[in-house]
């Protein structure tokens, strides 16, 4: 099947049309590749932000001194956690009674 010189004219005509659309994609390519790095940079710089303010929380009630121990509140806490301690620790003894558990009353 041989190109006649018709096939050729509509050919020529059309080739513009062809290297613009294969330049278009090209450049689209580019384009969001170019919008995906911009996307990425912002989120690395919100994350970088939010790790800075978390870690200048300032001076306040929950910040421990390093002079004079903690404050008021600071201490309240410390006192619940050894009562919460104390009470596990009793828990725990009952939950480890050798005897505990180890007969079966079967009877009616």
């Amino acid at each position: 099947m041989a190109i006649t010189p018709i096939d050729l004219q509509t050919l020529f005509t059309q080739i513009d049309k062809v290297g613009k659309t294969q330049a278009a994609q090209k450049e689209g390519l580019a384009l969001q590749q170019s919008m995906q790095a911009v996307q990425l940079q912002k989120k690395t710089n919100e994350h970088i932000q939010q790790i800075n303010e978390a870690q200048n929380t300032g001076e306040g009630a929950e910040k421990i001194n390093d002079h004079g121990g903690g404050s008021g509140q600071n201490q309240k806490k410390s006192g619940k956690k050894k009562e919460q301690e104390e009470e596990e620790k009793d828990t725990a003894s009952v939950l480890n009674d050798p005897s505990l558990g180890n007969k079966i009353d079967i009877s009616y």
